[in-house]
C-alpha cells in the first residue's frame, strides 16, 4: 500500500484526503492543519490522524479538544509521498521539509512552475514525472484545458487554441474574495497566465488565453476556440470527447443552462459536496466553422484537480501506467455520470 500524507486540509486537501482514502492501493497516513477549526474536527471525525503543521500551535488543538497525532515532520517522515495542499506560496516554504526527509512531494497549481521538476496532467504527460522529487499538479483551469486539448491534439492536430476564461471571484467559503459587484479583466494585460501554464504540459502548443473575473462562486466557464489542422465534423468531435472519461458532455435534454443547475445535478446524483471532477462540456455548443472548433465548458475549481493528485501519486512512484491509474481512480471515487 502506498503511504500518502496530505499537508493542508482545506478546500483541496480535504477532497484529496477522501479520494486517497478511497483508493484500493493507498493508505492515508494523515493530514496536517495549521490551526483548529471545523475542518480539523471533521478530519478527526473521519478517522484521519491529524498533525500540527506549526509546532508552536499544537497546544491550540489541545485547548480546542482536538487530538493531534504529532508534528507535521512525523507525517512527512511516515509517508511515501506527500500531497501539499497548502495555500499558494506555502508549498515553496515547505519544500525544504520534504527534501530533509527525502519524501517526494506534489504541489498545487498556485505554486510557481519553476519550483518543481515537472508539471502534471494525468491525461497528457503521466509517464514523464516518474521518479521526480517535486511535481506540480496544474491548476483547475489548466487541468480542464489539458484534458480537452489532449484528444484534439492527438486526433486532429491543433493549429491554435484561443480561450476566454470567465472566472469565479472566489470559492463559496472564501468570504474575503471578490469582486462583489463588478466584472474585471484579470489580468488586463495579455495573455492571462493560463496559456503559459498549459505550455508546461504542451510545450509546443500555440495557445492564447484571456481572463475575466466575475462575482460568482460556483464554477469557471471557458469559451473555447480551437483551430484544427485536420477538420472534423461537429458530430465527430462529440464522439471523440464522449470517449474521454473525465469529460462530461451535457446532453441538451438535461436542460442544464449554467453552473447553478450543474451543481444541482451533481448534488442530485449524490456527489460528495456536489463536486464535479469532470470538465462539463455543453454538447450543443460543439460547433465547427471552417477549420475552427467552438465550445463552452464549465470547470469546478474545488474538485477537478482531485483525481489528478491521486494519479500523480502513482505516476511519481512508477506504480502503474496512465490508463490503469485513471480507471482505478475513477472507479474508487465514483467518477462518471
Amino acid at each position: 500500500m502506498i503511504q500518502v500524507g496530505v499537508n493542508g486540509y482545506g478546500t483541496i486537501g480535504k477532497r484529496v484526503a477522501d479520494a486517497v482514502a478511497a483508493q484500493p492501493d493507498m493508505e492515508l497516513v494523515g493530514v496536517a492543519k495549521t490551526r483548529p477549526n471545523h475542518e480539523a474536527e471533521t478530519a478527526v471525525a473521519n478517522g484521519y490522524d491529524l498533525y500540527a503543521a506549526i509546532p508552536e500551535r499544537r497546544e491550540l488543538f489541545a485547548e480546542a479538544g482536538i487530538e493531534v497525532a504529532g508534528p507535521v515532520e512525523d507525517l512527512v517522515a511516515g509517508s511515501d509521498i506527500v500531497v501539499d495542499a497548502c495555500p499558494s506560496g506555502i508549498g515553496a516554504e515547505n519544500k525544504p521539509l520534504y527534501e530533509e526527509h527525502d519524501t517526494p512531494a506534489l504541489y498545487q497549481g498556485g505554486e510557481d512552475a519553476g519550483l518543481v521538476d515537472a508539471s502534471f496532467n494525468a491525461r497528457s504527460n503521466f509517464a514523464e514525472v516518474e521518479g521526480a522529487d517535486h511535481v506540480r499538479v496544474v491548476s483547475c483551469n489548466t487541468t480542464g484545458l489539458s484534458r480537452l486539448l489532449a484528444p484534439l491534439q492527438e486526433e486532429y492536430d491543433v493549429e491554435k487554441a484561443r480561450v476566454t476564461l470567465v472566472r469565479r471571484g472566489g470559492d463559496p467559503a472564501q468570504t474575503g474574495r471578490g469582486p462583489i459587484n463588478d466584472t474585471l479583466p484579470d489580468p488586463v494585460t495579455l495573455p492571462s497566465h493560463h496559456g503559459p501554464d498549459v505550455n508546461t504540459i504542451f510545450p509546443e502548443l500555440s495557445i492564447d488565453t484571456l481572463g475575466m473575473k466575475v462575482p460568482a462562486t460556483l464554477m469557471h466557464t471557458h469559451s473555447v476556440n480551437v483551430q484544427l489542422e485536420d477538420v472534423p465534423t461537429a458530430d465527430e468531435v462529440r464522439e471523440l470527447l464522449a470517449d474521454e472519461s473525465r469529460l462530461f458532455l451535457i446532453p441538451p435534454e438535461h436542460d442544464i443552462d449554467g453552473a447553478g443547475k450543474l451543481k444541482e445535478f451533481a448534488m442530485d446524483r449524490d456527489r460528495p459536496r456536489g463536486d464535479i471532477w469532470e470538465n462539463a462540456v455543453w454538447e450543443k455548443s460543439i460547433s465547427i466553422e471552417d477549420d475552427d472548433l467552438y465550445l463552452f465548458q464549465a470547470i469546478h475549481q474545488e474538485s477537478d484537480v482531485v483525481p489528478e493528485n491521486v494519479d500523480a501519486v502513482r505516476a511519481v512512484l512508477g506504480e502503474t501506467d496512465a490508463e490503469t491509474s485513471i480507471q482505478r481512480t475513477n472507479d474508487a471515487i465514483g467518477l462518471g455520470f
